[in-house]
C-alpha cells in the first residue's frame, strides 16, 4: 500500500466528518445515521457553510406548562417502582416526621378539661353539703307539719352532747289520760294503737277536754308534741293548752291523707306542734271550745326533741 493509495477505503471512512466538507461531499461522503447514539441528532446537524446568518432567530420551543402546573411528561414519584416508599421516607424526614414528633395538645387539653371539672365537683359537693346544714338548722322554726299516720311514738337523744346517755321522753294513750266534758273511752273503731284498741270518742262536743300530766322534763325548752288521732275523712282541729295557757294556734288535724269520707277505719293520722315545756312536770290539754270542729277520736300522744336541740 503507498501514500498514494491507502486500499479501497475512501476519505469519507478516514475522516468520520467528511460529509462535512466539499470534497468529501463529493466522493459521496454519507453523514452518520446513528447521531452518535442520539435518536434524530443528525437532523440538526449541517455541512459547514450551509447556516445562514442574518436571519431572525427562531423562537425557543414553548415550555409545556406554566410553573405549578401538571406537565403531561412528568410522572409522580410514586407511580414508577419503588417510588411510593421513597416519596413517604422524604415527607416522614421532613414535615410529616416533625409533626408526630410535636407535643401531644390534645391529651393536655383533656386533662386540664377533667382538672376543672374535678374543682367544679368538689364546690358543688361543698356547697351541697352547707345547704343541708342549713336546713337542718332552720328545721325548728318552721311551721308543724304533718303525716299521715306515723305510728308508734320513738325515743328522743337528750339534749345534752353525743356522749351523754339517751333518754326517753314520755309517751302515753288513751288508757292513761285523763277525761271530761263528754269524752270517754271506746274500742268499737279498729286501728287505735293503744292497748286493747282504745281511744278517746265523744270528742265532738264543746267542753270536753283530755289530759295529759308530764312528769321527768329534765330541761326547760321548746319539744314537739304529737298526736295520734281518727277523723272520717274530713279535717278536725282542737285548743292545744299547755300548763294552762291555750295556744294561738288549734292543733291541726286535717285529712292530710286523703283518706275516704265516713271511713274511721281508714283515717287514722299524726299531727304535731310545738310546745314549749318547763323542767319537770307539765300539763297538756286538748279541748274542744267554741270555733272548733272536733269530730275525732284520740288514740296517743308523745314528745320528741326539736331537731338539732
Amino acid at each position: 500500500m503507498t501514500a498514494g493509495n491507502n486500499g479501497a477505503s475512501t476519505p469519507e471512512d478516514d475522516d468520520p466528518f467528511g460529509y462535512l466538507y466539499a470534497d468529501g461531499q463529493a466522493n459521496g461522503a454519507q453523514p452518520p445515521s446513528g447521531g452518535y447514539g442520539y435518536p434524530n441528532s443528525v437532523n440538526r446537524v449541517r455541512p459547514v457553510g450551509t447556516r445562514q446568518y442574518g436571519q431572525q432567530a427562531q423562537p425557543a420551543p414553548q415550555q409545556q406548562g406554566a410553573y405549578g402546573q401538571p406537565n403531561a411528561h412528568y410522572a409522580a414519584p410514586e407511580t414508577l417502582p419503588g417510588g411510593a416508599t421513597t416519596a413517604t421516607s422524604h415527607q416522614s424526614s421532613h414535615g410529616g416526621g416533625g409533626r408526630g414528633r410535636g407535643p401531644n395538645t390534645k391529651g393536655l387539653l383533656i386533662g386540664a378539661i377533667a382538672v376543672v371539672a374535678a374543682v367544679v365537683i368538689g364546690i358543688s359537693v361543698a356547697m351541697l353539703g352547707g345547704d343541708d346544714e342549713d336546713g337542718g338548722g332552720n328545721q325548728a322554726d318552721a311551721s308543724p307539719t304533718q303525716t299521715q299516720d306515723e305510728g308508734e311514738p320513738t325515743p328522743s337523744a337528750s339534749k345534752g352532747g353525743p356522749d351523754e346517755e339517751k333518754t326517753e321522753l314520755p309517751t302515753t294513750d288513751a288508757q292513761a289520760l285523763s277525761l271530761s266534758g263528754g269524752a270517754a273511752k271506746a274500742s268499737d273503731v279498729k286501728g287505735a294503737k293503744a292497748d286493747g284498741g282504745v281511744y278517746v270518742a265523744g270528742f265532738n262536743q264543746v267542753g270536753a277536754k283530755v289530759t295529759w300530766t308530764v312528769d321527768g322534763i329534765k330541761e326547760a325548752g321548746s319539744y314537739r308534741f304529737y298526736t295520734r288521732y281518727g277523723i272520717p275523712g274530713v279535717d278536725a282541729d282542737a285548743t292545744l293548752v299547755v300548763n294552762g295557757k291555750a295556744e294561738t294556734r288549734p292543733l291541726n288535724m286535717k285529712n292530710f291523707g286523703g283518706t275516704p269520707k265516713d271511713d274511721w277505719e281508714k283515717g287514722w293520722q299524726t299531727t304535731w306542734a310545738n310546745v314549749n315545756l318547763n323542767e319537770g312536770t307539765n300539763t297538756i290539754e286538748l279541748a274542744c271550745n267554741e270555733g272548733n270542729q272536733c269530730n275525732a277520736n284520740l288514740d296517743q300522744f308523745w314528745l320528741q326533741e326539736e331537731p338539732g336541740a
